[in-house]
């Protein structure tokens, strides 16, 4: 198997395991990544933790392996199955958190700006190399991207292909945390988040996700809807005696 899985009190996590490769994408771990997602949903979890083994996280699409020869049609259909790790991610009734350390390259660092939170280890490293290579992004950075940095600073890295470190993607508001011991810091963000009321968690994750592509009067519908929501679950009750007791 190409990926690690195991879930236990609501977390799943979940690794990449090519660390010969520096987990580099080919379509075998795509579909047991793909797999790892639909089983943390079989098991209830509350919040994936994705981090890669060995030295790396991920280092983008194994370019050593040999070129597939295929029709357009079977390029686009292997593109957009890729692609489908973005929506596991972006559609998982839960939160998912990146543990990114050494490189986070190509394929890698779309896979972790597509996650809700991202933990990196120090020294960490971002980029894009596509075109440099004479390729193109495929994993919906083009419109996650510019979302969180603005389309300039997209630009630029896209262009130029230079690595960015964790550090400074947390000066940019994109990382959570930059530590020395990334995975043990994310599993403790995913026990705090984990004990959050579930409703209102993932109301709060969609509220944001759509928020960034609507206008005010949508985004402002929507957080009504989700009030009704939350308001009629009754998972809130113990948190606010609680909070009225202290």
């Amino acid at each position: 198997m190409t990926v690690d899985y195991s879930c236990a009190e609501g977390i799943a996590q979940v690794h990449l395991n090519r660390p010969e490769r520096l987990n580099a994408v080919v379509p075998a771990l795509v579909e047991d990544l793909l797999a790892a997602f639909a089983r943390a949903r079989e098991d209830g979890a509350r919040v994936i933790v994705l981090a890669g083994r060995g030295k790396a996280f991920c280092a983008g699409h194994d370019l050593k392996e040999p070129v597939p020869v295929e029709t357009e049609k079977q390029t686009r259909a292997r593109l957009e199955r890729i692609q489908d790790v973005t929506r596991a991610i972006r559609d998982f009734p839960g939160v998912v958190i990146a543990a990114v350390h050494g490189y986070a390259l190509g394929a890698g660092a779309e896979f972790a700006l597509g996650c809700d939170l991202i933990v990196t280890s120090i020294g960490a490293e971002f980029g894009f190399p596509e075109v440099s290579v004479g390729l193109s992004v495929t994993g919906g950075i083009s419109g996650l991207l510019p979302k969180v940095v603005g389309p300039h600073k997209a630009k630029e890295w896209l262009l130029l292909g230079e690595r960015i470190t964790g550090g400074r993607l947390m000066q940019l508001g994109v990382v959570y945390r930059e530590v020395y011991d990334h995975e043990k810091h994310a599993m403790k963000l995913a026990k705090r988040i984990a004990a959050q009321p579930p409703v209102a968690a993932l109301l709060a994750k969609r509220a944001v996700d759509q928020g960034c592509g609507a206008t005010l009067d949508q985004a402002l519908a929507t957080e009504v809807d989700h009030a009704v929501i939350t308001s009629t679950s009754g998972e809130g009750d113990k948190p606010r005696e609680e909070f009225g007791r202290g």
